[in-house]
């Protein structure tokens, strides 16, 4: 269980993370400093957080382009909260095999509930579902 709790609050520290870089830009390790001094994030999972930041920031251009295809309107106009909701989730769909889609998406519908807008989370449960689908294949079923 407290695993799971670490895990959702570094899930939470790198939302705000990457929010902070699609709007602002900076590095990874400025944006990480920043971030690892807010309240509560001893609590989280350093080390998921840190891959979740760095490994989004590294591959954004390419989990754009496989987030891009399920999208009803270009990715450029998404909310930044959503933006970063869905670069998360497709991280974890594409580098996070052992993490059931269904925990992913779930978890980046809870994080569109808390932080993003009024209907958000059936937007990212929508694009994540599909991508899921595509991604994960067969393995789903």
């Amino acid at each position: 269980m407290l695993m799971k709790q670490a895990r959702r609050r570094a899930r939470a520290f790198a939302l705000q993370a990457v929010y902070q870089w699609l709007l602002a830009g900076g590095e990874a390790a400025e944006i990480s400093r920043c971030i690892q001094h807010a309240p509560g994030f001893s609590k989280a999972d350093r080390s998921h957080f840190n891959a979740l930041l760095h490994g989004i920031l590294q591959n954004s251009q390419s989990l754009d382009l496989q987030i891009a295809p399920n999208l009803d309107r270009a990715i450029n106009v998404l909310s930044p909260v959503e933006h970063a909701i869905l670069l998360i989730g497709a991280y974890e769909l594409m580098h996070y095999p052992d993490i059931p889609y269904r925990v992913v998406i779930n978890e980046a519908v809870e994080l569109s509930k808390i932080f993003g807008g009024a209907d958000g989370y059936k937007y990212v449960n929508g694009v994540l579902d599909k991508l899921a689908a595509r991604v994960r294949g067969s393995s789903l079923f």
